[in-house]
């Protein structure tokens, strides 16, 4: 395949070992600095220049998308994605694994463990928040902070009240999260290629110092996962919406809780400590997965009017339950089922013969108007015990 690494470090060690994996394999690559490129949309179809001149053919890009040009660089992997050139990570997943924000409400939807985070803006919500996510002591963190920067441990209710003011003073926007105290200064990293994880490490923090990164002085050593933190790990890179990732997990009481996933993990670090040859799996795995470019499937299957994609919710009561996909009427009323969700398995393109259950979610493709019918209400927020009225039973 043709590759091009978008970087613009071609000297830092992870896009050298990416470089060398790919020509060591027969593949031809070129390193290409992201800020070169300019969008062309003058043409009938998307195109791309750089340094001044169209860009020849690729068959795939590795995206190496530094924090100080998210907005551009995703915009310059949308475009190889309108190209329908092959990329392991979206411009969507880049951008909704750089906001920790936006990464922690999407993985809170399909039930990954994470530490208890809340994200206010009025002074007045700061100690009502601390209070929800446990007490201090609480770790404090910048939305776009990288390598341990800007995140602090407030040991105490005022101190973390006065770190978090004086930093929306500053219009920094910050996440308060719950102290993991059994972690003890380690997490583990994880990375994920597809659909595993091809190696992994433990981040141990140096003397008192809480942060484990390397670039702190934590030590590292190779560790090997079990399956629960494997398929965290796995799961967190998907539902993000990431092939390549480097997953952040603290070691809690009940089990593995995700911190961070990163859309451009660095390699010298847990290829040291591994000494696997992690930038080697990356290139195969993109090889073989060149001939299937990621698209946009909402983008595709709405351009034509009156349809369109909706998730449907069997309800426990509907006439659904029990049914085999192919006598539920839905291809009769022009409803095509993509995948089925079953609790946290997914069943692709679901044969006819799968029977129905209650609380099954399906993504399906089809008439809007036939659909809209049987989109699930809203979930509501459970209604709180109130107290017993002064006259439980009011006299006859």
């Amino acid at each position: 395949m043709k590759l091009a690494i978008l970087s613009r470090a071609p000297q830092a060690y992870s896009t050298q070992r990416l470089r060398a994996a790919a020509v060591q394999r027969g593949h031809r690559v070129k390193v290409l600095n992201t800020l070169r490129f300019a969008i062309d949309l003058t043409g009938t179809d998307p195109d791309l220049q750089y340094r001044g001149r169209q860009l020849s053919d690729y068959d795939a890009i590795l995206p190496r998308i530094g924090n100080s040009i998210t907005y551009f660089g995703t915009a310059v992997v949308r475009q190889f994605e309108q190209m329908d050139v092959y990329t392991p990570n979206t411009a969507n997943g880049i951008t909704n694994a750089r906001d920790k924000l936006r990464a922690n409400q999407i993985l809170s939807r399909h039930n990954i463990g994470m530490p208890a985070t809340a994200f206010v803006r009025d002074r007045a919500d700061v100690r009502p928040a601390i209070e929800r996510v446990g007490g201090a002591p609480v770790v404090i963190k910048l939305l776009e902070g990288t390598q341990g920067i800007g995140v602090i441990l407030a040991p105490q209710v005022k101190v973390a009240e006065a770190i978090i003011e004086t930093l929306h003073s500053t219009k920094q926007n910050v996440l308060i999260q719950r102290f993991i105290a059994e972690s003890r200064g380690r997490d583990i990293r994880a990375l994920v290629v597809g659909d595993r994880v091809v190696a992994a490490m433990r981040r141990v923090a140096s003397g008192d110092e809480f942060r484990s990164n390397v670039h702190r002085g934590g030590t590292v050593e190779p560790v090997e996962l079990d399956p629960e933190y494997e398929l965290a790990a796995v799961r967190s890179a998907q539902i993000m919406g990431l092939k390549v990732a480097g997953v952040d997990m603290l070691e809690g009481n009940d089990g593995p809780l995700v911190m961070e996933v990163n859309s451009s993990p660095g390699l010298q670090g847990i290829e040291t400590a591994t000494n696997l040859d992690v930038a080697g799996a990356i290139i195969d795995y993109m090889a073989n997965q060149v001939a299937f470019p990621e698209i946009d499937v909402r983008q595709r299957l709405t351009v034509s009017t009156g349809y369109g994609v909706a998730e449907l919710l069997v309800h426990g009561n509907a006439d659904l339950v029990g049914k085999p996909l192919r006598e539920s009427g839905l291809a009769d009323r022009d409803i095509s089922v993509l995948t089925l969700h079953r609790g946290a398995n997914v069943i692709p393109n679901p044969r006819g013969s799968v029977v129905l259950e209650s609380g099954d979610r399906l993504l399906c493709f089809g008439r809007l108007e036939e659909m809209r019918s049987m989109i699930p209400e809203r979930r509501k927020r459970r209604a709180k015990v109130r107290r017993l009225p002064k006259e439980p039973i009011p006299e006859s």
